[in-house]
């Protein structure tokens, strides 16, 4: 009987095509376009995971993301750094400064003020250079993507010449030479990103009361960081939040204040939708197409629960091959896009979303098929 359901399922070529692109259809806008949204908001804490020293981040209270930066005293430094738990605790300057080009334009740069003595939050991959020659007078480094396009020189001609290790910025009007090239994940404001000391980006910033943005905590090994970043709280005012709980909380924010997710979950409710009612209805009206088949085995002794399971199987086996197409679709379409400035990040858990999705398609084009078979009498064989 299983095998009459698919020969059956696969006897009408066009309507067996039909239903596979609406379940593929379906399957590719359930994958691809949740893994931008994760890509997204993957990059939104980027900066958070590319500084995988520190356990503890503290800020001031008012932070409500990374890049919400409220800067706090520097007295609040050796504070932190007399909590119990504590191994070390090193400044950290993060903000958005322009940097005048060596043609006179102007770029908005992402500047990280790194600490003098332990170059603590630099960057871990360096492609050209040495994060120690950041100790060299009015010193620098800059991200590779930064460095091959909106720091690149641009000639005459249009054609683009990325920023080397010898160019030089002006930042606040103060020479930068840059150092090195490094390697950073892509940030959810895209900026290129210029790492310095601590004390010479001070200099390059413009002077404020205020001007330590985050403090990095590293937990003794014997303690747990979240009671230690408890205490920090308890003990300075400040806010600290371990790195997970500051990635948590910079993702609540693009979750509550922008319209991202809503965006996104259209797209997805449109794909569940479309691919719903493509599926639903060709399948329906294969199921019509072969109502006499199913009247002859009615008629050789088939039960209402045997052909119930054939419809099931015959959507199943039409999912899979939908399912497995959408999403080799979706992971050839990251493919392509893993150099590009597309955010794409596809974990395993969006397989079984996606999965999930077709599966509710499957049961919905069958459940609208069976009625009618559980009616069909097996006369219906013998009418002209």
């Amino acid at each position: 009987m299983y095998y009459t359901a698919l020969k059956l399922l696969v006897g009408d070529r066009s309507k067996y095509m039909g239903i596979i692109m609406g379940l593929t259809f379906a399957s590719f806008i359930m994958t691809q376009q949740p893994a931008i949204f994760v890509g997204l908001m993957a990059r939104t804490f980027s900066f958070i995971t590319d500084l995988g020293q520190p356990d503890i981040w503290a800020m001031d209270p008012k932070v409500q993301f990374i890049d919400d930066v409220k800067p706090v005293q520097d007295t609040q430094l050796y504070r932190v750094r007399g909590v119990e738990g504590v191994e070390w605790a090193v400044p950290l300057y993060k903000g958005l400064l322009k940097a005048r080009l060596e043609n006179g334009n102007f770029q908005t740069c992402n500047v990280i003020g790194l600490d003098d003595a332990t170059l603590i939050g630099g960057p871990a991959i360096m492609l050209e250079g040495r994060l120690e020659d950041l100790r060299r007078s009015d010193s620098v480094i800059v991200d590779v993507e930064g460095a091959n396009t909106k720091l690149a020189r641009t000639l005459p001609s249009g054609e683009r010449v990325p920023l080397k290790i010898g160019g030089s910025l002006e930042l606040n009007d103060r020479r930068a030479v840059v150092v090195g090239i490094a390697k950073t994940s892509r940030t959810f404001q895209s900026q290129p990103v210029v790492y310095t000391t601590y004390s010479r980006a001070m200099s390059f910033a413009p002077r404020e009361r205020k001007m330590l943005s985050f403090i990095l905590v590293k937990a003794k090994d014997v303690y747990d960081p979240v009671r230690v970043a408890r205490r920090i709280g308890q003990a300075t005012g400040l806010a600290a939040y371990t790195r997970d709980e500051f990635k948590a909380l910079t993702v609540r924010y693009f979750l509550k204040n922008t319209g991202i997710p809503i965006n996104f979950g259209m797209a997805v409710l449109l794909g569940f939708i479309i691919g719903a009612a493509v599926a639903g209805q060709t399948f329906y009206n294969f199921t019509l197409d072969n109502l006499r088949q199913f009247g002859v085995l009615k008629a050789m002794g088939a039960t209402n629960a045997t052909l119930l399971r054939m419809i099931l199987l015959q959507a199943m086996a039409a999912g899979s091959v939908g399912y497995g197409l959408g999403v080799g679709a979706a992971s050839l379409f990251g493919y392509m896009v893993r150099t590009s400035v597309l955010a794409f990040k596809f974990p395993w858990q969006l397989l079984a979303l996606s999965g999930s999705g077709v599966m509710l398609i499957c049961v919905f084009a069958a459940l609208i098929s069976i009625r009618k078979v559980m009616k069909l009498e097996p006369a219906i064989v013998f009418k002209g």
